[in-house]
């Protein structure tokens, strides 16, 4: 995923968290939040709770492969972070895209 569709500083994901609406998956929680760009943003927590650093790092390739099949199909405009839940340390790629179509669809991000 190209560095402009990431999310990288700690008060960008701060700011998402806080100030945007969240959805949640028992393996997932999407927190999003409108912003002034012409193309959404995306992040990623994976805390030490899911696993250790091997089973982090998986996670987070897993979530960063869902979300760049979906880019083109995300509604521009919006920062998305998505929030790791402890099950998804044993959840294969099937799961997690499943979770992150889901998650996208209920929160209305996914272009029609």
């Amino acid at each position: 995923m190209q560095r402009r569709y990431r999310l990288r500083d700690n008060e960008q994901f701060r700011r998402v968290r806080e100030d945007g609406r969240s959805w949640s998956h028992h393996l997932l929680v999407l927190c999003a939040l409108p912003n002034d760009l012409e193309h959404s943003r995306f992040g990623f927590s994976v805390s030490k709770r899911v696993g250790k650093a091997v089973v982090r790092n998986k996670v987070k390739r897993l979530l960063r492969e869902a979300t760049r099949a979906r880019q083109s199909l995300v509604v521009p405009g919006h920062d998305l972070v998505f929030i790791a839940r402890n099950p998804i340390g044993g959840a294969d790629y099937r799961e997690v895209d499943q979770a992150v179509e889901q998650l996208l669809a209920r929160a209305g991000l996914l272009l029609a």
